[in-house]
């Protein structure tokens, strides 16, 4: 799979990576899961992105530094890559730089609907997040991993699964932790720790008022929730990240949204599914898109308009789903 992409990679030595902005566990374990490969392979990589990396993710940075762009960062390099997003819209300042220190441009990739301008790309649907894909190419090119590359990729795999949980995974992708386990001097338990057990007493006060917020709608098989700027200010505008899997928790619920208000930027929603509903769907009628069972999108608000014309947008599918359960019985 990935024999076309290894080879050109040799055409190159001087490496920018990027990961999406807003960004999350799958990339940001990528980014430097991949990294640290290509600095073994002895390629003179930097791993950027315009976005902070968020809290809970902090200790992967000691592993490999990841650094905003700026003009001098970003000249002499001859090669970009960016994961876990195929399109550059989600990259930040990245389609400037593009534009002011041309060069070419691979993509690592697992969500559908990638953009044709990749000069190489691996974009495979089908796996659980972009750091098993990354993995996948490691050992494809026969190297070993590196304790470090194995925590990386592994915190990826599990934040993007739900801990192994969700319907994207795979043997494939469980064959694939257990050689990061063997490879990576650490245990389930220790990453949980970091990534799930270390949250701030704003993180709980937010998920407290968003679980009050929720609301049921389609005959109960749709929830979700709010975040406001107000929440978001007393709570010291911690991640959202999460939120939207409680209120897909209720019984009967199929589908999650939640709408976190932005100001003048708009309001983001994001979209669960846990049934045959397709929110990727749903969601390119608003702009955005993702997976089948995971996606975002946006709106340009206010809130209530947001919210009604979501619904309204989805409605449909609800009807489809019901009408194909009819017709299977």
């Amino acid at each position: 799979m990935f024999e076309s992409f290894l080879q050109a990679l040799t055409a190159h030595q001087k490496i920018a990576v990027f990961s999406h902005i807003r960004p999350d566990g799958d990339c940001i374990g990528a980014q430097i899961g991949l990294s640290l490969w290509l600095q073994s392979k002895g390629f003179d990589v930097t791993a950027f992105n315009d976005d902070p990396v968020p809290d809970n993710l902090q200790w992967l940075t000691q592993l490999f530094p990841i650094i905003p762009p700026t003009e001098e960062r970003m000249s002499g390099f001859d090669l970009y890559i960016l994961l876990d997003g195929n399109s550059p819209s989600r990259f930040g300042s990245f389609p400037a730089w593009l534009k002011q220190f041309p060069n070419p441009v691979f993509c690592v990739d697992h969500h559908p609907d990638a953009e044709d301008l990749f000069d190489e790309a691996v974009i495979q649907v089908s796996a659980s997040s972009t750091c098993e894909l990354i993995a996948h190419m490691i050992r494809e090119d026969g190297s070993p991993f590196t304790p470090e590359m194995a925590r990386a990729l592994y915190a990826g795999i599990n934040t993007d699964t739900g801990s192994l949980q969700f319907s994207s995974v795979s043997p494939a992708t469980v064959r694939v932790v257990a050689d990061l386990l063997e490879a990576g001097s650490f245990t389930p338990d220790q990453v949980a720790e970091k990534l799930y057990s270390s949250r701030t007493i704003g993180e709980i006060q937010l998920l407290s008022r968003s679980l009050a917020n929720i609301e049921l709608r389609l005959n109960n098989q749709l929830a979700f929730t709010v975040v406001t700027q107000e929440m978001l200010a007393d709570t010291e505008g911690v991640d959202t990240g999460g939120l939207v899997q409680y209120p897909l928790s209720i019984a009967g619920v199929k589908v999650a949204l939640l709408f976190k208000d932005l100001g003048e930027k708009g309001v983001k929603i994001s979209l669960r599914s846990r049934s045959d509903i397709d929110v990727n769907r749903w969601a390119r009628k608003l702009d955005g898109g993702g997976h089948q069972r995971a996606a975002g999108a946006w709106h340009p608000g206010p809130m209530d308009r947001a919210i009604e014309d979501t619904i309204q947008l989805g409605a449909p599918l609800f009807d489809e789903s019901e009408r194909e359960k009819m017709s299977e019985e």
